[in-house]
């Protein structure tokens, strides 16, 4: 006999109750309807064996033996259930946040999404004429029209155009960058080993502060095969610095029969100003500045889905069409359509600022996130009481995901300062909540900027479930 299951070791293993008792438990077999019961039995089986090894092994447990297998089994299929992408509230204070979701998409482009993956569609179809089409073509022709360029390819992502861009007219040759733009964009991806990947050699041209178009005149042989601006939209050199003007760059490589590569990375088709923003470079003053190419998000300032545009003189955007590449760059039909329509929103722009959620929270006045705040302090305050102390606040939001860098949005927050809690405890229990809220840490305490809370009831409702461990 296996010592463990001895006469005095018996005990722990006789509590260990059987598969076919557990499941004819009224909680379990609730969970049976809802989750199935083959996922069910399969849960429970796994969790009493990790109990029994846990008796054997004189470990942990998975679950109390006092309290039975059933309230581990049942929070294991919640878990297992749990939408892997969940809702959440973006109190963090910046608008386009990489790590939640950049730009929300308008109710347009919701339902769009929802119309073409839950039916047939044109995607690849031509109504009028009954044959193959190209999918692009519907967002080339609006794109046309938006930004008065020749031609426009789509790729996955800006990252992804600029590489298409660059293994379709560099491959196997150099490209022209001044050193104060060889940037680092989110995920730790860098320009000059985007360069690299699209099978082209980096030449780095001038100084990190100071680059000149002499310097990228003496720089040019031929080995070059193209000239790149790159928009340094996550950061910003000031002081003694010097940059050629788009136009010179221009003309410096159509002197020389070179394609001028001009990558925005954010891509607004608006003057941000006519609403009190900082100015952000356009596709179309990048078109009439001389570039031949212009690459630019759609998931950034143009308030859309994830996609990579890429804009410019036909010829050029036709051999971008023909790269084989391309196919594993494209997008799907689900951001296809989210794009078609949010570009449509751009048709009438002396509304789109009412429409497009970006345009919307980043125009959001001071004074109608204040009036939010003190909405909604009372019930944090019941809630917080003897937790933590909260107030109003004032705060500066930014843009975000590299967008206007330097430029801050004035705003109001929620600020919570630990009384019982720490802040790290705060933070865990609002990422907690049935709709996990994101905040940031700052100077001691916890703030919660509302210039992205679109629905105050749902915040409310749940905020008193929060719950706090004291400090250890």
């Amino acid at each position: 006999m296996h010592p463990a299951h001895g006469s005095n070791r018996s005990t722990p293993y006789r509590r260990i109750p059987s598969v076919d008792r557990v499941m004819r438990d009224p909680a379990v077999e609730s969970a049976i309807a809802t989750y199935g019961r083959s996922i069910v039995a399969h849960e429970l089986r796994e969790l009493l064996a990790r109990q029994r090894a846990a008796i054997e092994h004189r470990v942990e447990p998975p679950y109390p033996a006092e309290a039975g297998p059933v309230p581990a089994l049942l929070a294991r299929l919640r878990s297992l259930h749990r939408p892997a992408i969940r809702r959440v509230f973006n109190l963090t204070g910046t608008v386009l946040h990489t790590n939640l979701g950049r730009a929300l998409l308008p109710a347009q482009a919701i339902e769009a999404v929802a119309r073409v993956l839950g039916a047939p569609s044109n995607l690849e179809y031509d109504l009028e004429l009954g044959a193959r089409g190209e999918r692009d073509a519907p967002i080339e022709s609006l794109l046309q029209r938006l930004t008065g360029a020749e031609a426009a390819v789509l790729a996955n992502n800006n990252a992804a155009a600029v590489l298409l861009s660059l293994n379709t007219l560099a491959r196997g040759r150099e490209v022209l960058v001044s050193r104060g733009e060889l940037v680092e964009i989110g995920g730790s991806f860098r320009m000059p080993e985007i360069i690299e990947a699209a099978g082209c050699t980096l030449r780095e041209v001038g100084t990190t502060n100071r680059t000149h178009r002499h310097d990228f005149e003496r720089a040019i042989t031929k080995d070059t095969a193209a000239i790149l601006k790159v928009h340094t939209s996550n950061y910003q050199i000031s002081g003694f610095v010097a940059a050629p003007a788009e136009t010179e760059l221009a003309q410096l490589a159509h002197a020389h029969d070179l394609p001028f590569i001009n990558d925005l990375g954010g891509g607004s088709l608006l003057d941000l100003t006519r609403w009190g923003l900082p100015a952000e470079p356009t596709p179309m003053q990048a078109l009439e500045a001389g570039a031949d190419l212009v690459t630019f998000s759609g998931d950034k300032l143009l308030g859309g889905p994830q996609a990579g545009i890429a804009i410019g003189r036909r010829a050029l955007v036709e051999r971008l069409r023909r790269n084989p590449m391309r196919r594993t760059l494209r997008l799907d039909k689900g951001r296809i359509a989210a794009l078609d329509a949010v570009l449509r929103l751009y048709l009438d722009p002396d509304r789109i600022a009412g429409q497009l959620p970006t345009l919307r929270a980043l125009t959001r006045g001071v004074d109608d996130i204040e009036a939010a705040a003190q909405r909604l302090l009372p019930a944090l305050q019941r809630h917080f009481s003897e937790a933590a102390r909260v107030v109003v606040a004032a705060c500066a939001s930014q843009v975000g995901s590299g967008s206007l860098p330097i430029d801050r949005l004035p705003s109001a927050a929620l600020r919570i300062e630990g009384a019982t809690c720490t802040d790290q405890a705060i933070l865990e229990a609002l990422r907690a909540l049935p709709i996990p809220v994101v905040a940031r840490a700052h100077k001691g305490a916890v703030w919660l900027d509302l210039r992205c809370l679109d629905d105050e009831p749902a915040f409310t409702e749940q905020i008193g479930r929060a719950s706090f461990s004291p400090p250890s």
